[in-house]
């Protein structure tokens, strides 16, 4: 099992690619990006791309592998797939909160959940908010429920306080 795959999501732009890895590996520490390519000749009859642009930026956030591909205009993101976001503190959740609701969409922040200025959404929580949540039926996770229902960005104290009743 030494040689194990490794998944790695890609990310489709229409011409942000190398702008997006960018911004990412500035908003979390300990990432970088790895290799920029660019398109040629080669195909260009089909990816309707100039020869010189981005076509893919490969980069590491904390270590994870991601690519970032310039596609074009034909596919966006939507809710339907996120990046998860725990935080071990008050201050980490307004790092993460802040600069990737950046010049995104208010309107679609929803109990911690955001979409930054490329369209991409996050979830941005306390670390110790899944395990709170776990214990369907119980009073605690009702109160965290109920009061997470309530925000835009999660108010780590008043989740807290829902928490211990």
């Amino acid at each position: 099992m030494g040689n194990q795959l490794t998944i790695t999501p890609c990310l489709w732009f229409d011409g942000q690619a190398e702008q997006a890895a960018r911004f990412y590996v500035e908003v979390f520490p300990d990432s970088r990006i790895t290799t920029i390519s660019h398109y040629g000749e080669a195909g260009k009859e089909i990816h309707g791309q100039r020869p010189g642009d981005v076509m893919v930026v490969a980069f590491e956030l904390q270590g994870n592998p991601f690519v970032a591909l310039n596609g074009g205009p034909l596919f966006t993101f939507s809710e339907a797939v996120s990046f998860q976001v725990p935080c071990r503190s008050p201050e980490e959740l307004d790092h993460y909160w802040g600069a990737l609701s950046e010049g995104g969409d208010p309107s679609a922040q929803q109990c911690g959940w955001l979409k930054d200025r490329f369209g991409l959404s996050w979830q941005v929580f306390p670390e110790w908010l899944p395990k709170a949540l776990e214990e369907t039926g119980s009073t605690a996770a009702a109160r965290v429920t109920e009061a997470m229902m309530a925000m835009k960005k999660l108010d780590w104290q008043a989740l807290e306080r829902a928490r211990r009743g």
